[in-house]
């Protein structure tokens, strides 16, 4: 039987943490290609509880906070030439290279190797693991997928090392790689068809899982004016909400899973006929589930009856998509939040049972044409109103409708060099508006504490 060896690269950035962060869509595709007939090796890099992952710069295991989040383990490295001005350290997140290597050499004839990468500015450890790679197995064709690949492909197809690009999504993702895998000869024995029943994620791959992510949907109503998933999800699909409901069921069953965050986009979206069906579901057992949404919901959507849902059913980490109490910014990012819509969410919630410490607000900083008072009044206006503000650095992205404008408001080359959509550079703003980061930052420290 043909072995493929899955791999979910190094993070590669200035810092990182481990925000209930999986590779999905590769543990989607490893549970597709298993059903095809193919043995499957999958390598996370961002493994908390693989061998060797000791924080090797302090000798100490990366501290672990509530509900499966965390630190990465990491080692320091040398940065990249595009970022060598920057002075802070650059590190790599994850295993040790030497376990890294140990995984490689546990199979001794791969058919191929298949690597994800999710943010743009990630690819130097996409670089590192194909790279190191085909030295232990030369001539082994490698296929990379992922955000990564999708936004950026012709940088892909030069740079990643990689031997085909794959720029699909989904059941076609899945396809194209079969179809790769066929053109080099690479066949399950014997073939089997790929089957349109959408496997549950291949975590039981992944050794000492302490949360599951769960997507009930793709795609997103909304039109973010920083957000490319309209590129990436065209359509917006969900799964049959009682679906949803058996594979949250099936992981805290057969896995003892009780921590599960929603990547959902638009999670909340039409609640009355899907989420609201699993959530109900899930409040009438009484189960022992925490949920978390790191993705952040969307404030329009929260009614009196669905903050009540979301407290019977057990969620936990709330977070909403804020973004900014400027309404002139708001017209230019979408209107996804209109005058009093927060507020209301949020009493809403309060109402319902959670506390301020259990609401955050995400708030966009680093914007093209957004001011640090800008900033500042919308952390204080999260205080007032009850929740919890998170500043979100603003990452310019291919394929969305502020790209253009973060070109023209950057110093860097952002069209040539993904490293420049490093969200820790603040691309889009001058050197005077960095210089007041410090005390926004030490503003919402205050206050969250």
């Amino acid at each position: 039987m043909p072995q493929l060896i899955l791999v979910n690269p190094w993070i590669h950035d200035f810092a990182a943490f481990d925000l209930w962060s999986k590779p999905l869509g590769l543990l989607y595709l490893a549970s597709h290609l298993r059903q095809a007939g193919f043995k499957i090796h999958l390598i996370d890099c961002l493994g908390i509880r693989d061998a060797g992952t000791a924080d090797q710069d302090s000798g100490r295991r990366p501290i672990r906070r509530l509900y499966g989040t965390g630190k990465f383990p990491r080692h320091k490295t040398s940065r990249p030439l595009p970022l060598k001005h920057i002075p802070r350290a650059y590190s790599r997140y994850g295993i040790s290279l030497q376990s890294y290597v140990e995984e490689i050499r546990k199979v001794r004839e791969p058919a191929a190797l298949l690597v994800t990468c999710m943010m743009t500015y990630w690819y130097p450890g996409v670089q590192e693991v194909i790279r190191i790679f085909k030295e232990i197995h030369p001539g082994v064709p490698v296929i990379l997928g992922g955000t990564y690949a999708r936004l950026c492909p012709d940088h892909a197809l030069r740079n990643a090392g990689a031997d085909h690009v794959v720029l699909n999504d989904g059941m076609e993702a899945v396809r194209n790689v079969i179809e790769i895998l066929l053109e080099r000869g690479i066949e399950a024995e014997p073939r089997s068809e790929i089957s349109e029943v959408r496997p549950y994620p291949a975590f039981d791959l992944l050794p000492g899982m302490e949360y599951i992510p769960i997507l009930t949907s793709t795609g997103c109503p909304y039109r973010c004016a920083y957000c490319a998933s309209r590129f990436l999800y065209p359509r917006t699909e969900r799964r049959d909400p009682l679906d949803v409901l058996q594979e949250i069921l099936f992981w805290n069953r057969e896995y003892g899973i009780s921590d599960f965050a929603f990547y959902d986009d638009a999670l909340l979206t039409g609640a009355d006929s899907h989420a609201a069906v699993f959530l109900e579901e899930i409040a009438r057992r009484n189960l022992d589930i925490r949920f978390h949404t790191p993705n952040a919901l969307h404030v329009r959507e929260i009614r009196p009856e669905i903050a009540g849902l979301l407290f019977r059913a057990g969620f936990r980490t709330i977070r909403l998509g804020l973004e900014t109490s400027d309404i002139l910014l708001h017209h230019r990012m979408g209107d996804k939040v209109s005058e009093g819509e927060f507020e209301r969410a949020v009493e809403n919630l309060r109402s319902a049972g959670f506390r301020k410490k259990d609401i955050g607000a995400y708030i966009l900083m680093g914007m093209p044409g957004q001011t640090v008072e800008s900033v500042r009044e919308t952390v204080l206006f999260s205080d007032r109103v009850g929740a919890m503000p998170y500043l979100a650095e603003y990452s310019p992205m291919p394929h969305t409708a502020l790209w253009e404008e973060a070109i023209a408001a950057s110093e860097y080359d952002l069209a040539s060099e993904p490293l420049y959509h490093n969200n820790t550079l603040l691309p889009c703003w001058d050197e005077l508006r960095k210089a007041e980061v410090p005390e926004l930052r030490e503003l919402v420290r205050r206050i969250r504490r």
